[in-house]
């Protein structure tokens, strides 16, 4: 009977030390816990100013761009100001509430999953510092995308355009592309590089039932058998254009960089293009016995495979009056020539 009371105790002795010595080692992992978390505190606090500063950069720049007014931007500010101070002072108070919870419990509160998402989200789903770009502080080359429509017609040797056998108010040309602007002056932005490629539509509807007929090397206008409903020839063109562009800019000049700003200024362009005709389609719809035809009649029709001409524009901001002209004829070996020149507006969109 003593034996086993004598083991008892000792079995009772070994287990209050080892409760004691999980308590103090619980104690040390989470004081260790708690210096981690206060060191997170001003994680917390760094991450929401870099997150704050990339909101006003984004807002000075749309300010930069002309896209809003100085009091819109100054509301836009304070608004990301204020919600940034309230995130830190939200994501601390979690954090307090984590400290004072591992400092009145001697025992582990959590499992080894839940202390590394605690840390996550201060080091990791909040950092944007991996992702933020430096500013550059001059950038001399911009880009946008052209769009541009309007009426199209032909320059025949010999003819005015009153004498044009096509049809003025419907025939009409779209241009497609994407341009970069280069300033070429090292502290003025008064003269520009405008360069790039374009997708030119050039559309003609021939007059008095007309439509054009290739016979060899030849190809002119007949007119058809029967009553033409529509007759439309269009030719597609890829081309690189060059333009000299000249304007007055607005400078802006902050600590950490200048931009020159071309919104709601006056501005002129003229220069040229070269490239390859890459398509030649011809539509007719006409009655046959009855019924609707609609024929799509695909070809080269004699026309240059180079194309170039001269262009140029004067507008304001984004929107201004475009001419271009073709310096290369519509038709290879014609006994007259005809070049195709075009008119409307340009809009350039960055």
């Amino acid at each position: 009977m003593q034996t086993i009371t004598k083991y008892l105790v000792l079995l009772i002795l070994s287990l209050s030390i080892i409760q004691v010595r999980a308590q103090d080692e619980a104690k040390s992992v989470n004081k260790q816990k708690i210096e981690i978390l206060k060191s997170v505190k001003q994680t917390i606090k760094n991450e929401e100013r870099e997150l704050l500063k990339v909101e006003v950069e984004a807002i000075n720049q749309r300010l930069d761009r002309g896209q809003i007014s100085q009091v819109e931007a100054n509301r836009l500010k304070k608004e990301a100001a204020k919600k940034h101070a309230l995130n830190i002072e939200n994501r601390i108070a979690i954090v307090d509430n984590k400290i004072a919870l591992l400092a009145r419990n001697n025992y582990k509160l959590d499992s080894e999953k839940e202390n590394r998402f605690g840390i996550l989200i201060s080091n990791k789903v909040f950092s944007v510092k991996g992702n933020k770009k430096p500013i550059k502080y001059d950038i001399r080359t911009s880009n946008d995308f052209l769009f541009a429509i309007g009426f199209n017609n032909a320059i025949i040797e010999g003819k005015s355009l009153d004498d044009s056998p096509y049809k003025i108010g419907e025939s009409g040309f779209v241009e497609l592309g994407w341009n970069w602007k280069t300033r070429l002056l090292k502290n003025s932005n008064f003269i520009r590089l405008k360069y790039g490629f374009s997708f030119q539509w050039n559309k003609l509807n021939p007059k008095n039932n007309k439509y054009f007929v290739q016979d060899g090397e030849v190809t002119s206008l007949e007119e058809f058998p029967t009553n033409l409903k529509k007759s439309k020839f269009r030719t597609t063109n890829l081309v690189f254009p060059l333009y000299f562009e000249f304007g007055p800019s607005r400078k802006l000049e902050r600590e950490n960089r200048v931009r020159y700003i071309n919104n709601n200024k006056f501005k002129i362009g003229f220069g040229g293009y070269a490239g390859f005709n890459i398509g030649t389609k011809q539509k007719l719809k006409y009655t046959n016995d009855g019924e609707n035809v609609k024929d799509k009649l695909k070809g080269g029709y004699n026309t240059n495979s180079f194309v170039y001409g001269l262009g140029g524009y004067i507008g304001v901001g984004d929107t201004a009056l475009y001419i271009k002209y073709d310096l290369s004829p519509i038709f290879k070996n014609q006994v007259v020539e005809q070049n195709n020149i075009s008119l409307g507006l340009r809009f350039d969109m960055d």
